[in-house]
């Protein structure tokens, strides 16, 4: 419906002001009504405390009053207004929706190549940790011994039987241990880093994979065939036919794709800031409510067809 329509709608169920006298000009008043006919006449008259007063030449029923009566139908409807001012309200919060859902659908770009630059990290540090593994099981000269039994210790390698090492001088012994101090640092830092990023990913995983579920109903199976860009693109297509059909869903289906693209909104910025562990408890909340709120309006939905069907 047309913003014109919907005006001429209202102008043309709202209440009309009483007409005037075409004689006098003066306000006419309401002297008989039958159904939406109304007639109106000029009497004249006016009311106070003593009784009513006549205008000077009036009196009742004079010329003036029969020939300034007129008769007007009135349709004007208080829930035919009532029903336009509910529709433009809920124009008004699809307007809203369909903002939302603009302003979010980048934050699922952003948050995949997060996700990717994780992984990629996480790969990178495997790499070094791997070949400091290969480093404990190689031998060599003065240096390299060192360094292999200390890597050895510190990852947990049993060693073969060695010789024992021939300090050729103190200078060699001091710079080996510093070396040996600064790897073992190193290392540690590696290790920290690696298992920070492995926590941020898992934690990432499952917000994206409680999302997944509130959206399909399912648990998504990840595979080669099947990771986190298809999972965004799923809860993103979802969103989408919510949207779409917002406009024959109920008022508490309205209610829920607002709170769930909030929600959605809400956990990419954590996840984005660093916070999976926010990102998780907001998303485990927002599957309860997204269950609660489809419980209602299939309930909703069921007592529709039951009234159709008596």
């Amino acid at each position: 419906m047309s913003n014109i329509d919907k005006r001429a709608l209202r102008e043309r169920y709202s209440p009309k002001p009483a007409p005037e006298c075409h004689i006098c000009g003066k306000e006419m008043t309401i002297q008989r009504m039958s159904a939406s006919r109304i007639t109106y006449g000029c009497t004249g008259a006016t009311y106070d405390d003593k009784g009513c007063h006549y205008a000077e030449g009036r009196s009742i029923a004079d010329d003036h009053y029969e020939q300034s009566r007129v008769t007007v139908v009135d349709v004007s409807d208080p829930d035919v207004l009532a029903l336009l001012d509910e529709l433009e309200h809920y124009k008004s919060r699809e307007e809203r929706v369909t903002k939302l859902v603009l302003d979010n659908s980048t934050s699922w770009d952003v948050l995949y190549k997060k996700l990717e630059a994780a992984e990629h990290r996480i790969a990178e540090q495997s790499a070094i940790v791997a070949a400091a593994e290969k480093l404990v099981r190689c031998k060599g000269r003065y240096h390299s011994e060192l360094n292999y039994r200390a890597l050895a210790k510190l990852f947990g390698v049993i060693t073969p039987d060695l010789p024992p090492l021939e300090h050729e001088n103190v200078h060699y012994a001091d710079a080996a241990e510093v070396e040996i101090t600064a790897l073992r640092q190193r290392i540690a830092e590696l290790e920290r880093s690696e298992t920070q990023l492995i926590n941020e990913r898992d934690a990432a995983e499952s917000a994206l994979a409680d999302m997944y579920q509130a959206a399909t109903g399912e648990r998504p199976e990840w595979s080669n065939m099947f990771g986190f860009a298809d999972a965004v693109d799923v809860v993103e297509e979802r969103l989408a036919t919510l949207e779409a059909n917002q406009s024959q869903t109920t008022p508490t289906g309205i209610q829920l794709i607002t709170e769930a693209i909030g929600a959605h909104g809400y956990i990419v910025g954590c996840l984005l800031q660093g916070r999976p562990d926010l990102a998780l408890e907001e998303s485990r909340k927002w599957v309860s409510a997204f269950g609660q709120a489809a419980e209602i309006v299939s309930a909703q939905d069921a007592d529709d067809i039951k009234v159709k069907g008596e």
